[in-house]
């Protein structure tokens, strides 16, 4: 049993969970390990994600915990069977590590529920606006844009986003630019696996709105992730309980936000509000510049 030389959100999440399943079976560490055969302390090192576990010695883990879902068994065989390699691992020297993390779970996801307020989702961006947003740095657009591509691959997941009005009034780059991502969103919407939605300045209700995140849904539910962008960089959380909060919370902004983007079907009156009025109102004052 090697100690990796550094250690991936998978791996982290897969140690977090084998420790959850032990707690839950009411085992220590000490029990756990003479099942496999090690000592109580690599028991501690798994669990933390310093060292990986044979196919064997996890079906053991598995059976000695009572984890009898077959689903969820199969995830965590997965996680654990994974070299974590893919088209992000050419990337590695050009962003940083959570970057490459956030791609390889996105890669597996059936869902990702995106909340921004001041920029434009990164997976809706248009190559000039990720121009601005990296410093025109080529090899970190290359990589944002090579991560849109899980939105049109096989198996693609569906994406639900609800963008801040503040968003679409940054003029990052320009109106130009702006216009153009403007005009993206909206074609964007047109895949049957993204809903854009926009949460408008005059929304009379609050609902803790001011922290961007996305929800990463697992194909078990017990394996969702959210990952909170923060001031010092972004966060991985896979605790059950705040999973389930931000899954909530993401609900009540879907409610409180506008109506999703759809260009195939007319306003039911002049009156009515809606993203892509909203949108095209804001794209109208962005030609007048």
């Amino acid at each position: 049993m090697g100690f990796r030389n550094g250690i991936n959100e998978r791996q982290r999440r897969l140690g977090e969970e084998l420790r959850r399943v032990r707690d839950a079976a009411g085992l220590s560490a000490a029990e756990v390990g003479a099942a496999l055969g090690v000592k109580g302390p690599n028991v501690s090192h798994i669990e933390a994600g310093r060292i990986g576990l044979t196919l064997e010695r996890l079906e053991t883990w598995l059976n000695l915990c009572e984890v009898t879902d077959p689903e969820f068994r199969a995830c965590l065989t997965s996680m654990s069977e994974s070299s974590g390699k893919g088209w992000w691992t050419s990337f590695k020297h050009d962003v940083i590590p959570r970057a490459l993390d956030l791609a390889e779970a996105e890669s597996g996801a059936t869902g990702l529920d995106s909340y921004e307020t001041l920029l434009i989702p990164g997976l809706l961006q248009t190559k000039a606006y990720s121009d601005v947003i990296h410093g025109y740095n080529d090899r970190k657009v290359e990589f944002r844009h090579q991560r849109q591509k899980v939105l049109t691959g096989e198996n693609a997941p569906v994406l639900r986003a609800v963008i801040h009005e503040a968003a679409l009034h940054m003029m990052y780059g320009g109106p130009g630019v702006m216009r153009d991502q403007l005009n993206h969103l909206v074609e964007m919407s047109r895949l049957p696996n993204v809903t854009i939605q926009i949460l408008p300045f005059d929304c009379p209700t609050y609902a803790w709105n001011d922290t961007p995140f996305m929800l990463i849904r697992s194909p078990h539910h017990r394996l969702h992730t959210v990952l909170l962008e923060q001031p010092h960089g972004g966060t991985f959380v896979g605790e059950p309980e705040l999973v389930a909060r931000y899954d909530q919370r993401f609900d009540r902004l879907r409610g409180m936000a506008l109506s999703p983007l759809c260009v195939s079907t007319p306003a039911p009156s002049t009156t009515y509000r809606d993203s892509l009025g909203l949108i095209q109102h804001i794209r109208y004052k962005v030609q007048g510049r």
